[in-house]
C-alpha cells in the first residue's frame, strides 16, 4: 500500500507541474488570442472601422503601469510576461490600423503627436507618432515611479490603477447596449469568451496569491461580462425597439 501511494505521488508531481505550466501559458498568451482574427480581418478587408484604436491606448497604459508596479511589488512572472506581450500586440495592431486608416482617408492633411492638438489625440497619421507618445508616457511614469518607489501607498495605488483601467474595457460595450436598448451586432460568442477568460484569470490570481488589486479587478471584469450577457437576454426577451433601428456595436474589450 505504501508503495502504491509512493508511486501515485511520483506521478502526481509531474502532472501538477504540467498543469501549472499550461495555466501560466494560458495567462501569458490568452489575452492576445482574440486579436489574431481581428488582425487578419483588417488585413484582408483593408478596413479598420470595426476596431477601436482606443482599446490599444487603454491596454498600453494599463500594461505599462502593471510593469512599473512589478518593480514596487513583485508578482508572478507570467503576469509580467503577459503585459510585455500585450504591449507588443497592441503596437502591431496600431501599426496596421494606422496604415489602413491613412490609406482610406480622403484628406491629405497629416496629423502628428508633436502638434499637441487634443482634438486629434490618438488619431495621428504615422505609426511613429504613437511610438513617441508611448515612450513619452513610459519615461514620465517610470521617473515618477522611481521617485516614489519607497511609498507603499503610491505602489498600491499604481497597481490598482493599472488593473482597474483594464477591468473597465467592457464598459463601453455595456453603455452602447444600454443606449441602443439592444445587443444586435454584438457577438454573444465573443462575450462568452470574455467571461470565460476573465473567470480563468481571476481564479489564477486567487490561487497564485497575486496582489489583491488583481483579483478584485478580475471580479469586476467578470461582473461586467455577466451584466452584458444579461443585457443580451433581456433585450432579446423584451425588445425595446425594432432591431432595424439598432446601430451595430463595436467591441472594445480585451481578454
Amino acid at each position: 500500500m505504501e508503495e502504491g501511494l509512493s508511486s501515485l505521488k511520483q506521478y502526481a508531481l509531474p502532472v501538477s507541474k504540467l498543469a501549472s505550466w499550461v495555466a501560466a501559458g494560458a495567462m501569458v498568451f490568452g489575452g492576445v488570442v482574440p486579436y489574431i482574427p481581428q488582425y487578419r480581418d483588417i488585413k484582408r478587408t483593408q478596413n479598420a472601422e470595426g476596431f477601436s484604436i482606443y482599446v490599444c491606448l487603454v491596454l498600453l497604459v494599463a500594461n505599462i503601469l502593471r510593469i512599473l508596479f512589478w518593480f514596487g511589488r513583485y508578482f508572478e512572472p507570467p503576469l509580467l510576461l503577459q503585459s510585455i506581450i500585450m504591449i507588443m500586440t497592441m503596437l502591431v495592431m496600431l501599426k496596421l490600423c494606422t496604415a489602413v486608416r491613412v490609406a482610406n482617408e480622403l484628406t491629405t492633411r497629416r496629423r502628428a503627436f508633436t502638434d499637441f492638438d487634443l482634438q486629434y489625440f490618438w488619431l495621428w497619421s504615422r505609426f511613429i507618432d504613437y511610438i513617441q507618445c508611448v515612450l513619452a508616457f513610459t519615461i514620465v511614469a517610470a521617473y515618477i515611479t522611481y521617485l516614489l518607489i519607497d511609498s507603499s501607498l503610491f505602489v498600491e495605488t499604481l497597481g490598482f490603477f493599472a488593473v482597474f483601467t483594464e477591468a473597465m474595457l467592457g464598459t463601453p460595450q455595456l453603455y452602447r447596449n444600454y443606449e441602443n436598448k439592444s445587443t444586435d451586432g454584438m457577438s454573444i460568442t465573443m462575450v462568452l469568451m470574455w467571461a470565460s477568460g476573465d473567470t480563468f484569470k481571476t481564479a489564477y490570481f486567487i490561487l497564485n496569491q497575486a496582489p489583491s488589486q488583481f483579483w478584485i479587478c478580475g471580479l469586476l471584469q467578470v461582473c461586467v461580462d455577466i451584466t452584458i450577457l444579461f443585457q443580451a437576454y433581456y433585450y432579446e426577451r423584451y425588445p425595446q425597439k425594432p432591431s432595424s433601428h439598432t446601430v451595430p456595436s463595436t467591441s472594445t474589450k480585451a481578454l
